[in-house]
This record gives C-alpha cells, sequence and structure tokens, in this order.
C-alpha cells in the first residue's frame, strides 16, 4: 500500500514503492486512490521515459518498459530518511546529521550513499562546485532515491 509516512530506503523505495518494479504493479492503486499526473520525456539519445506525478508529493520515474528506476519527494512526504533527514530541512541541519556531503549533477549525496541524494534548488544546481557555496539557511525540498553510482565514474 502507497504511504506517504513510509521510511525513504536508499536504492530501495519511497511510499513502499520499490525501485525494480513495474508501475503496472501500482497502476491500480494509484488511480483509484491518488491524483495521478503523467509526463513523457524524451532524453537526447532518443530514449523515452515516464513521469508518474503522485498527489503532487511523489515522483516515479520509469523506463518505457515501465520499470522504475528513480522515485522522487516533496515537502508534502512525512517519511523520513535514516530515522532523522527528510524533505524541508536546511543544508546546515543537514549538514549536522551526516558525515560527508558532495556535490554531484546537481544533487547532494551525502555519507557516499549513492542510492540516495537531495536536489539542489536553482541557481545552486548550475552555480555550486563545492559544498561551501551552498548556504546553511538553504532549505531542500526535494529528495530522490536511485541508483547514482554511475556518478563516481563520470568523466569530470
Amino acid at each position: 500500500m502507497i504511504d506517504f509516512t513510509a521510511d525513504i530506503k536508499s536504492k530501495h523505495s519511497v511510499a513502499n514503492i520499490l525501485l525494480g518494479d513495474n508501475i503496472s504493479s501500482y497502476i491500480d492503486e494509484l488511480y483509484k486512490n491518488h491524483s495521478i499526473k503523467i509526463k513523457n520525456y524524451t532524453l537526447p539519445d532518443s530514449e523515452t521515459r515516464v513521469a508518474y506525478i503522485v498527489n503532487d508529493t511523489i515522483t516515479i520515474a520509469t523506463l518505457s518498459d515501465g520499470t522504475i528506476f528513480s522515485i522522487g519527494c516533496n515537502v508534502h512526504y512525512q517519511g523520513l530518511y535514516r530515522g532523522v533527514l527528510s524533505t524541508g530541512m536546511s543544508f546546515g541541519q543537514i549538514k549536522k546529521l551526516t558525515k560527508r556531503q558532495r556535490i554531484f549533477n546537481g544533487s547532494i549525496i551525502l555519507d557516499d550513499d549513492f542510492g540516495f541524494s537531495y536536489v539542489l534548488p536553482a541557481p545552486y544546481d548550475e552555480i555550486a562546485d563545492s559544498i561551501e557555496d551552498i548556504p546553511l539557511d538553504l532549505i531542500l525540498s526535494e529528495i530522490y532515491i536511485s541508483d547514482f553510482s554511475s556518478w563516481l565514474s563520470s568523466p569530470s
């Protein structure tokens, strides 16, 4: 059952929706109990993706075959990551609760967990080159889970 208070689990789940599952496993419940917006998009390599926005709270991103590869949540989501981190926290709060913060592709990776990220809001997603560029009072409103490990081998 989809639950907007469920724990956020790195590389695993948000709202009890599992990475790697097919969206078809959830579609009946989604349409029966929630407001759904669907956005189709095409990547530069012509691959297609679909984003299911549920109650303006979570975003489920799928491959063209329906496989869920990423799940995001915003400030309307009530679940926690590691029992203490959530959307809507300031960067200063997050910094106090974690050992290491790194910027990759407009996102913040915490404690080298490449299955969880905070999305940097504009303009910091474009201009922040180091953690010191991020103001401590900046509110981080979006979290995504996926497998971001490929970012480690990205050419600099």
